[in-house]
């Protein structure tokens, strides 16, 4: 019995794990003797028996004109089943983390509600900041130049190629520091704005406008957080708030050092 409950906890039903279970201590027998040995229904014999078969955890011996042998298979293919169906499950988990986000926006835009997402550590931070590459319009963003280049390099660097290939425009608000001024000379022009506000430190943030959507990211030695958030009405005040800094930050100068060959940094 102990067995057959570990049979069914490896995802065989009760009446699959009786017949493998009773193939296992009994040997090779005929779909009629396992009725009787584990009580299962003729009619519905036949029907485990495919199912284990399927499963190639059984074999059948026995053609037209004969009754048929039906033989257990080695116990080490139900470890096999259950590593298989871990990949399954993780490959869904992965299709089902891409739409989420689709199918959230239609549960909110049902019930009202605002979806509101968390994420934790670099890979988080890429899924928060990286959702941006879906803005149909211009991306409003607060920004913290060094935080970005200090703990987010390598994976900004390729954010920016991805944002200029669907050019995809930009309006940053940053501190007034030498560094920002510095940086946005490697900038493209095409693609991003940048101002300045005066009497503002560096705050490790990055927060982002865009669509219905409101994301943001903070870096640290400490913390990496993500928060995205989807809702319509939060988007459009975050945006007039933005357009009111915007109109009156300082305007700076981008790409005065972009050569052919350079690419922008940001």
């Amino acid at each position: 019995m102990q067995e057959e409950n570990i049979l069914i906890q490896a995802g065989l039903s009760e009446e699959q794990a009786q017949c493998y279970q009773s193939l296992l201590d009994k040997g090779p027998q005929r779909a009629s003797d396992l009725a009787k040995w584990t009580g299962i229904k003729r009619g519905l014999i036949y029907k485990v028996l495919e199912q284990l078969e399927s499963m190639s955890l059984i074999t059948k011996k026995g053609g037209p004109g004969t009754v048929a042998i039906f033989s257990p298979s080695h116990p080490s293919l139900l470890l096999s089943n259950i590593e298989r169906k871990e990949k399954e499950i993780s490959l869904t988990k992965e299709m089902l983390a891409s739409s989420l986000g689709s199918l959230s926006s239609k549960y909110n835009l049902i019930t009202g509600k605002p979806n509101v997402q968390f994420f934790e550590g670099i890979d988080g931070i890429a899924k928060v900041i990286n959702d941006s590459l879906t803005s149909s319009e211009p991306i409003r963003q607060y920004i913290d130049n060094e935080a970005i280049v200090k703990f987010w390099q390598k994976e900004n660097e390729e954010h920016v190629k991805e944002r200029t290939k669907l050019g995809i425009k930009k309006k940053m608000i940053c501190p007034d520091t030498e560094y920002v001024r510095n940086r946005a000379q490697n900038m493209n022009p095409e693609i991003t704005e940048l101002r300045v506000a005066e009497n503002i430190p560096s705050f490790g943030t990055i927060m982002q406008i865009y669509n219905n959507k409101t994301s943001y990211a903070t870096l640290s030695e400490t913390k990496k957080i993500g928060v995205l958030i989807e809702d319509i009405d939060i988007a459009n005040m975050n945006k007039i708030f933005f357009d009111q800094v915007w109109d009156k930050a300082k305007i700076i100068n981008v790409g005065e050092n972009i050569t052919k060959n350079s690419t922008e940094q940001n």
